[in-house]
C-alpha cells in the first residue's frame, strides 16, 4: 500500500481546509516522530493555473486537474479530499474501491443516504487494508482531549447535562456575497452541517455518550445575497445597491436543538453564523454530579474546571492551562506555557492517521463514527422542518 518509509498523498482541493491540511502533511513529521513519512506528491483542482500556483505555493510536487487522476496514479497512497460536499461521496467510494486511504472532511456527505454508502465503502476498503478518516479536528485539540479525559476519568461524575455552542459572525452582515457554503446543493446545509456537526461530534467525543434524538429549529436569517465573491465563503464584503444581482440563499443561516443522550444527559446546542462579535467561539460544557468542565475554542489553550468535591469557600471554577508536556499532542511542541494554536489540531490529526494506517488499526473517527454525526444533522433538519416535533435519530 504504502512505499517504504513514506505516505504519499494526493489531495482534492486547495482552499482554505487544503491550505490548512497542507501545512499539516508537510510538517506533522518535523515535530513528531511518525512512523511514515508524508509526502506531498499531488494537488488536484481543475483551474490549471490556479492548482499550479497553489501547489507552488503549499509544496506539492505535481498536479492534476481531474482528481481521477490522482486515484489512477500508483505513485499515492492516500486521497485527501477538502472539497464541498456535494463531492464527497464520489471521490471518496472511488479512492476506497481503488484500495486507497482516504482522508475527507467534515461533514462527511451531504445526506445520510451518501454517508451510508460511503461508510459501507470504508467498511468493505477496510477489510482489504485501506482505511478511512473523517476530519472532526477539534478532538485533536489538546485541551478538548484532555477534557475527554477527565470525563472518562469521573471528574464529573455522573453526566447530567452538556451545552455546545458554535457561534461565528462572519454572515452577519447583509452584503456579504452568496458563495458555495451557501447552497444547498453544494453544501447540504448552512451552520448546521458547517460548524453544527463540529459540536454534536465534540460533545459525542468528550462524553463517549450518542445524540438519541433531538427537536430544532432553523433560521435563514438573509434569503437573498449580492452573486459572485469569495469562493472560499468565509468572509469579504459584497457590492451595495438595489442594481446588484442577488441570488437565493438555500441554506440555514442559524440552528438551535435541544437533545437526548444514550447515557441519561440533556443537551442544548446552538450553531450560528450571525453572532456578531463571535468570531470562532466553539464552546463546550458539561454539568455532572460531582463537577463542571467548560471549553471556549477562543482560549484554546484553556479548560476550566469546577470540583464540586471542594470545601465551602474554597469552591469556582479554576483555570487549567493545557501547555504542559503531559498534555495530549503539546510534548512534541514548545515549553510549557507557549500555546497552541488553530493549525495544530490538523497536525495531530496527520500524526493519529498516519499512526493508524502504519499499524493497520482503524483511526478514529472512522466513517462509521461521521455517519452518526450525520444522523443527527439529518433528524436535526426534518425536526425543524416539521414545527421542531421531537425526531428520534435513527440508524
Amino acid at each position: 500500500m504504502t512505499s517504504s518509509g513514506s505516505l504519499r498523498v494526493g489531495m482534492v482541493g486547495y482552499a482554505f481546509m487544503g491550505a490548512a491540511h497542507s501545512h499539516a502533511w508537510r510538517n506533522a513529521h518535523r515535530f513528531f516522530d511518525l512512523p511514515l513519512t508524508p509526502e506531498l506528491t499531488a494537488l488536484a483542482g481543475r483551474n490549471p493555473e490556479a492548482v499550479q500556483a497553489a501547489a507552488d505555493r503549499m509544496g506539492w510536487a505535481s498536479v492534476e486537474t481531474d482528481w481521477r487522476r490522482l486515484i489512477e496514479r500508483d505513485d499515492i497512497d492516500l486521497i485527501d479530499i477538502c472539497t464541498p460536499g456535494d463531492t464527497h461521496a464520489e471521490i471518496a467510494i472511488a479512492a476506497l474501491n481503488a484500495g486507497k486511504h482516504v482522508l475527507c472532511e467534515k461533514p462527511l456527505a451531504n445526506s445520510v443516504a451518501e454517508a451510508e454508502l460511503m461508510t459501507a465503502a470504508a467498511d468493505a476498503a477496510a477489510a482489504r487494508g485501506a482505511l478511512a478518516m473523517c476530519g472532526f479536528t477539534y478532538r485533536r485539540t489538546p485541551a478538548l482531549a484532555l477534557f475527554k479525559q477527565m470525563v472518562a476519568a469521573g471528574e464529573v461524575g455522573t453526566i447530567r447535562q452538556v451545552r455546545a455552542q458554535y457561534l461565528q459572525d462572519w454572515l452577519s452582515d447583509e452584503n456579504s456575497p452568496l458563495t458555495w457554503r451557501m447552497d444547498k446543493e453544494k453544501a447540504g446545509s448552512g451552520a448546521l452541517g458547517d460548524i453544527g456537526a463540529h459540536i454534536i461530534d465534540a460533545s459525542q467525543f468528550v462524553t463517549g455518550q450518542q445524540i438519541t434524538g433531538v427537536s430544532a429549529v432553523m433560521e435563514t436569517f438573509v434569503k437573498q445575497r449580492p452573486i459572485g465573491g469569495d469562493l472560499v465563503g468565509l468572509g469579504g464584503r459584497g457590492q451595495t445597491g438595489d442594481d446588484v444581482p442577488k441570488g437565493p440563499v438555500t441554506v440555514d443561516d442559524a440552528a438551535i436543538f435541544t437533545a437526548r443522550f444514550d447515557g441519561g444527559p440533556i443537551g442544548v446546542f446552538e450553531a450560528t453564523r450571525f453572532a456578531l462579535g463571535r468570531r470562532n467561539a466553539l464552546r463546550l460544557e458539561v454539568n455532572g454530579s460531582a463537577g463542571s468542565i467548560a471549553f471556549d475554542f477562543e482560549d484554546m489553550n484553556t479548560l476550566w474546571f469546577y470540583d464540586g468535591t471542594d470545601p465551602a469557600g474554597r469552591q469556582g471554577f479554576r483555570r487549567i492551562l493545557v501547555t504542559e508536556p503531559e498534555h495530549p499532542y503539546v510534548g512534541a511542541w514548545w515549553p510549557a506555557g507557549h500555546g497552541l494554536g488553530y493549525e495544530h489540531g490538523f497536525t495531530h490529526q496527520v500524526v493519529d492517521l498516519v499512526g493508524a494506517i502504519a499499524s493497520g488499526t482503524q483511526p478514529t473517527p472512522s466513517f462509521a463514527d461521521a455517519l452518526g454525526v450525520q444522523r443527527v444533522l439529518g433528524a436535526v433538519e426534518a425536526s425543524a422542518g416539521n414545527n421542531s416535533a421531537w425526531q428520534t435519530v435513527t440508524g
